[in-house]
């Protein structure tokens, strides 16, 4: 990978390639995950993760069957099966590891592993059949004859065996004499000869692109493409629009409900939920925010905020986290919201900052308004920030700016470039620099 981070430790569809196979392990029920790792990259996968998964360290790289032997300590005696990922082969289905287990499940079956027919067999080892068409052995391309090489059914290498008979077989392995390394393909005549025909059956992948793994960024890249395809291909078939799929990008775990339409050159990043009949895009980027149902993001970014049915921003404004937008809520061109809650109502129209702020439903926020949050420089961390109120039903005139903490008042008016370093009350109208009191303002009745 030409990378300080460990392979699988890079991101397709926003998780870490070894993600997306303890998810897989996850949903066919495993009992106990084992990350089997090198000793240079431990604290990696520690910093990320801490101890929500066990580790093991393989010191020295010797192969399949030698990493899987790290594992035994932790595994032995507490599982029945064992079934072995790689942590660079992201794509796998979970209807195909559930089929491995299954097959399992059969009587004399010691092992089970995954086979496809790629276009080029080339690289990979190739699977060996008697006359029964049953599994004898597996002969790497290096090791193989003319003929075996015309083999079109080759190895994937998941497999799943069962766990008494694996610990003790894996001991009896011998190194190669090519590399000096174990592996687990080695298994596979063991059983044979062990328990006779029948001994490994195999489960022949129905997609080769689920065989495909990750070795460098161009394979990265490839691995990225299929797996958004699948996520997009989701969710069209459960009621979404997603106009131009070449250019739409979404997350694994992201949901999106029924309606919605996604234009292109969206991305929906993290834990990214839209509701119902929304319209995202163009040119949207949503990260761990919540939308609700009737919304509409138009060419914004929005990270780390709520957003209520029937609300609507953009174009080109941003959404920081913290913020929520209550419902029907209007932010417009160049408007920015950090930190704060719009409620219901509230129109932001455009060229604007609101920050660590708080806007009480219908109020109206003027052009070029900022909130300026900051306090004492010399202030203790964490507390430098100060927060604006706004009422209900205010109204900010252009050029509005608010000099935190501060609050205005229900009803109440600011003139146009006015400078508000005092409170306002409710129902008032400032102006000027700094803003004074000239006046008083009736709210308009509820039906006007």
């Amino acid at each position: 990978m030409r990378s300080a981070l460990p392979k699988v430790l890079h991101q397709i569809a926003g998780k870490a390639l070894v993600e997306h196979v303890i998810a897989l392990g996850e949903n066919v029920g495993a009992a106990e995950t084992v990350l089997v790792v090198g000793p240079d990259t431990i604290e990696q996968f520690r910093t990320k993760w801490g101890e929500r998964y066990r580790y093991v360290v393989q010191a020295e790289r010797r192969g399949t069957g030698h990493a899987l032997l790290q594992a035994r300590p932790l595994l032995e005696g507490k599982v029945g099966r064992v079934l072995v990922l790689y942590g660079a082969d992201p794509l796998l289905r979970p209807q195909s590891a559930h089929r491995l287990l299954s097959a399992l499940a059969q009587p004399h079956v010691l092992g089970a592993i995954t086979t496809f027919r790629p276009p080029v067999p080339t690289g990979y080892g190739r699977i060996l059949r008697d006359a029964a068409q049953q599994v004898v052995g597996i002969v790497e391309e290096r090791d193989a004859t003319s003929e075996q090489r015309q083999i079109n059914e080759v190895n994937q290498g998941v497999v799943a065996y069962a766990a008494d008979w694996l610990w003790p077989r894996l001991a009896q392995l011998t190194p190669s004499p090519v590399k000096g390394e174990y592996y687990l393909t080695d298994l596979v005549a063991l059983a044979v000869a062990e328990r006779g025909s029948g001994a490994i059956v195999t489960v022949e992948l129905d997609d080769p692109t689920e065989a495909l793994g990750v070795n460098d960024r161009i394979e990265l890249a490839a691995a990225e493409a299929v797996m958004r395809a699948r996520i997009l291909h989701e969710l069209m078939r459960e009621g979404v629009t997603i106009v131009d799929p070449t250019h739409t990008y979404v997350d694994a775990g992201v949901e999106v409900g029924q309606d919605t339409i996604l234009l292109p050159g969206t991305m929906l990043r993290g834990q990214t939920r839209i509701g119902r009949n929304c319209v995202i895009g163009p040119n949207s980027v949503l990260e761990d925010t919540q939308i609700g149902d009737g919304c509409r993001v138009k060419a914004s970014f929005m990270e780390g905020a709520v957003m209520a049915d029937g609300a609507d921003v953009g174009p080109l404004s941003h959404v920081r986290p913290g913020s929520t937008i209550g419902p029907g809520v209007h932010l417009g061109n160049f408007a920015e919201v950090k930190g704060s809650t719009l409620h219901e109502g509230v129109k932001q129209g455009h060229f604007s900052y609101i920050g660590d702020a708080i806007v009480g439903a219908g109020a109206n926020i003027g052009a070029g308004t900022i909130t300026a949050n900051y306090g004492d420089k010399r202030a203790v961390p964490g507390t430098r920030k100060h927060k604006t109120e706004i009422g209900p039903d205010a109204r900010i005139g252009s050029d509005t700016m608010l000099v935190a903490p501060v609050k205005v008042g229900a009803g109440a008016i600011t003139g146009a470039g006015a400078v508000v370093t005092k409170d306002v009350p409710e129902g008032a109208v400032v102006v000027g620099v700094p803003a004074r009191v000239v006046g008083e303002h009736s709210a308009p009745a509820a039906d006007d």
